[in-house]
């Protein structure tokens, strides 16, 4: 507010015997004045920036972490399946049909599928899967000719290639399923809900469920898998919720054995796990955004109020209370901080279009609408910013003495504001953990804020007491440089100035070194996770005697590295040497964990795609047993527990010697159990071999031909999916990264500029006694440079130790942090101070000293 607002609130003699005017049409006046004047732009530049990225980065994230598990879904085909070993109970299809929801009922099982004897009378072990008309509720079934198709018309059956190869047959011929003949349609491309069990891992055989009953294959003893898919047409997470609720409880109360619900949440771990650590990413840059932006709105608001104290020591003068400059300000402030909420709402929400824009070439599918949280969170940000870290430093002009008018020494914004920024940012904090919807990441961010803020300032207080040692500020006739000691006195003249500067841009550069860190580790534990030579075969029930023809078959026909294992199947019996049972335990897949036959393996070396959590990997350890670490949890068994197989009736016991971490989201063989060692003589096993079939190779066609006995599955389509659902969420992350690091070095920006018409004034003063312009450009250079070296240091640091924690406790993947982190912030700090430096500060040093003179004596 400039001397003529001042003024303006002295009452005329006309007028003194009228009322003075509302405060909230005085804070109206003051807001469009210093609108008017310049001042509030900065403020509402910054607020406005953070809520463009937090809603930008909401309205996004929320249509692609929709559109995503939308998608998702199609692997498991539905939002919600059921799936068990009896035909789904009545009562569990018509709780569907009551909530209105979309079904579709399948079958699954392994057979023989053969050729017709005038055609060789070959045969070959195929999964047949039974679907009825209104398969597939998600995603879309493809044929090798381009075609997208439902369920087979009854008498014909889409199936996979490999059954063709296998038995000689063309598409258009005849193939036997038990006691029916049907005709091959068509050749299956894609199946949207494969699945990865070992029944789904023959190749397909689809018909319809109409000619199930006809084929003769289901028997009383059969071992059948069926699937009972839902959907809501309308997408109302809530009725799922609610299926998923009272069919538990259905299966609870009518004692359903054997019956699983599977969802996005629950079931497809894999699926799971990429959108769990991808949603946690996108939530934490808007977290970080919010953070760059608090430090801007904090720093642009005391120099605010800076600039309005000598107006408010007239204002006290000329007869106003301090109730009234208090809430004349507040209010001005709650209307600024409203509509650069809305704008920044705005903002953001036609940036998230640009950005749709951007990736309409690599996002090809149509996203849902957005939710209306993005904008609730923008306006409580904005508002939060503003309130929390805006307010307190311009309350405390209400406070100014009168007696600034004659003495400019008084009435200078309080340390004690410190107290009342901390209230704010406590506040604040809540707003990041209601951001991050996530009590861990939300917590820990927030933590990490307070904390470093708190670190930050107090080894910046520490550096600057050490200048003062090291520079006094009377010394003279030091060997240093002139523009150097002026530039080191000069910082260390001003402590809190320059422990605020500091403090502020640690905390930024903190906020973008993390974005980088765990970008970076993010996406490369994604795309290891699933590489792009990741196997695309598997290759189960290898005999012992056909290993070393196998593995020669695999190199002659151009494969350079395979994964190979034994595989022996064991039912757990016993732990601790007392028997097993299901009714043991509480929790249903621990139960069908004790009810299943375990794949067990055995290798003399730890697999290079796990990692030892627990206990040690013992060579040749006889009596010795390696255990996942789910399998521990689920079992409660630990370390030294002692474990019994029943394998081909013989009792196998040995002492848990370690526990492993596997990543189940690979493309890799993993077993549950391993035993430390390279030969196990005494027991039956077959082999499992998994590996990347070459490009146009009959190596498919020879493996069928000379060993008939294996199952190949080729998993191309199935990879194909899952890499394709990791590559949107990689390019969503990569772009929403790209712009919140954007927006965060113009919030770097915005908060060096706050320093500005301080500087004018020092630099004025310093010309005018006869400091040259060459000079003056070296003290400001170096000092930026200093300042941001240091900065860039304390963040480095601290996004290190924030990164390890978050990768361990809240991605849950293994931290890459380097020392090159250090150095490199600091180089980035520097340059990032610098470039601040020239682009908020530029005009500074070309300003008349004559015109910062009078600008000086006028305030």
């Amino acid at each position: 507010m400039s001397r003529t607002s001042a003024s303006s609130a002295q009452p005329s003699p006309s007028s003194s015997s009228l009322h003075p005017p509302p405060v909230w049409l005085l804070a109206w006046r003051q807001l469009w004045r210093d609108w008017r004047a310049g001042e509030l732009r900065l403020l509402v530049l910054a607020v406005a920036l953070a809520v463009a990225a937090v809603c930008a980065v909401g309205f996004l994230a929320d249509r692609l972490e929709r559109g995503l598990q939308r998608d998702a879904g199609r692997l498991m085909g539905g939002d919600a399946v059921l799936s068990s070993d009896k035909p789904t109970a009545a009562s569990l299809q018509a709780l569907s049909a009551e909530l209105g929801l979309k079904a579709t009922a399948s079958v699954s099982f392994p057979s023989m599928a053969r050729a017709p004897e005038a055609q060789g009378g070959a045969s070959r072990l195929v999964a047949v899967r039974a679907v009825d008309e209104a398969y597939p509720l998600r995603g879309q079934l493809k044929l090798l000719d381009g075609r997208k198709v439902g369920a087979p018309a009854p008498g014909s059956v889409w199936v996979d290639a490999p059954v063709l190869d296998a038995l000689g047959l063309q598409v258009g011929d005849k193939l036997l399923l038990g006691d029916l003949s049907l005709t091959v349609a068509g050749l299956i491309a894609e199946e949207p809900d494969r699945g990865g069990g070992f029944i789904n891992f023959a190749p397909r055989v689809m018909l319809a469920k109409l000619d199930l009953a006809a084929t003769g294959l289901v028997q009383p003893a059969s071992r059948l898998n069926y699937r009972f898919a839902v959907v809501d047409p309308q997408g109302r997470a809530t009725v799922l919720a609610g299926f998923e609720r009272r069919a538990r409880g259905l299966i609870e109360a009518e004692h359903l054995r054997g019956v699983r619900i599977e969802t996005l949440e629950g079931g497809q771990p894999e699926m799971r796990q990429t959108l769990d650590r991808a949603s946690r990413f996108l939530k934490l840059v808007a977290m970080l955004a919010a953070l760059l932006a608090a430090v801007a709105v904090a720093l642009a608001a005391r120099d605010f109020a800076a600039r309005h104290l000598d107006d408010c020591a007239m204002l006290r003068v000329l007869g106003q209370p301090q109730r009234r400059i208090a809430w004349s300000y507040g209010l001005e402030f709650g209307l600024v901080g409203l509509f650069a909420s809305v704008a920044g709402v705005v903002l953001g929400y036609a940036l998230h279009h640009v950005f749709l824009a951007l990736l309409a070439g690599l996002i090809e599918v149509q996203l849902p609408n957005p939710s209306l949280w993005p904008v609730g969170l923008g306006l409580g940000l904005g508002m939060s910013l503003l309130l929390g870290f805006g307010v307190p430093p311009v309350l405390q002009l209400a406070s100014v003495p009168p007696l600034r008018v004659i003495r400019r020494d008084l009435g200078g914004l309080k340390a004690s504001s410190l107290l009342v920024l901390a209230a704010g940012v406590l506040g604040f904090a809540g707003i990041l953990v209601l951001l991050a919807q996530d009590a861990t990441l939300g917590l820990m961010a927030a933590g990490g804020f307070g904390l470093a803020l708190g670190l930050f300032a107090l080894l910046a207080w520490l550096a600057v007491a050490a200048l003062r040692r090291l520079v006094p500020l009377g010394a003279g006739g030091m060997s240093m440089p002139r523009w150097l000691l002026l530039a080191t006195r000069q910082v260390a003249a001003r402590p809190v100035f320059a422990v605020v500067q500091v403090s502020a841009l640690s905390v930024g550069l903190m906020a973008l070194t993390l974005l980088v860190l765990l970008r970076t580790d993010l996406i490369d534990s994604w795309r290891a996770a699933s590489p792009a030579d990741a196997p695309n075969r598997f290759v189960i029930n290898i005999q012992p005697e056909q290993a070393e023809a196998f593995r020669t078959a695999l190199t002659e026909g151009g494969v350079g590295k395979f994964d190979w294992y034994p595989m022996i199947r064991g039912r757990l019996v016993s732990i601790n040497g007392a028997a097993v049972s299901p009714q043991q335990f509480s929790e249903a897949r621990a139960q069908r964990l004790v009810e299943r036959e375990f794949n067990l393996s055995h290798s003399r070396t730890l697999p290079v795609h796990n990692s030892l959590i627990a206990g040690q990997w013992r060579e040749e350890e006889t009596d010795g047993v390696s255990v996942e670490e789910g399998l521990a949890a689920q079992l409660g068994i630990k370390l030294g527990d002692r474990l019994g197989f029943d394998i081909a009736g013989q009792t196998v016991e040995a002492r848990i010697s370690s526990v492993r971490k596997v990543d189940w989201a690979s493309m890799r063989v993993n077993f549950f159990v391993m035993y430390p060692r390279a030969q196990m003589p005494e027991l039956p096993l077959t082999y499992i071999a998994a590996f990347r079939a070459p490009a146009g190779s009959v190596l498919d066609k020879r493996l069928a031909r000379d060993f008939p006995n294996i199952t190949a599955v080729d998993v191309s389509a199935q990879l194909r999916q899952v890499q394709s659902v990791l590559n949107q969420v990689i390019e969503a992350v990569q772009f929403l990264f790209g712009f919140t690091l954007a927006s965060g070095v113009v919030v770097l920006l915005t908060a060096v500029g706050s320093t500005r018409e301080a500087r004018i004034r020092e630099f004025g003063l310093m010309r005018a006694l006869g400091a040259s312009s060459q000079l003056l450009s070296r003290v400001q250079r170096a000092e930026l440079l200093g300042v941001g070296a240091l900065a860039g240091l304390l963040g480095g640091g601290m996004a290190l130790l924030l990164s390890a924690l978050l990768a361990r406790y809240v991605f849950e993947f293994s931290w890459g942090g380097s020392l090159w982190v250090l150095p490199a912030s600091m180089a980035a700090g520097a340059l990032l101070a610098q470039l601040a430096g020239w682009w908020s500060l530029r005009g500074v040093l070309e300003r008349p000293v004559v015109a910062t003179l009078r600008a000086a004596q006028a305030d």
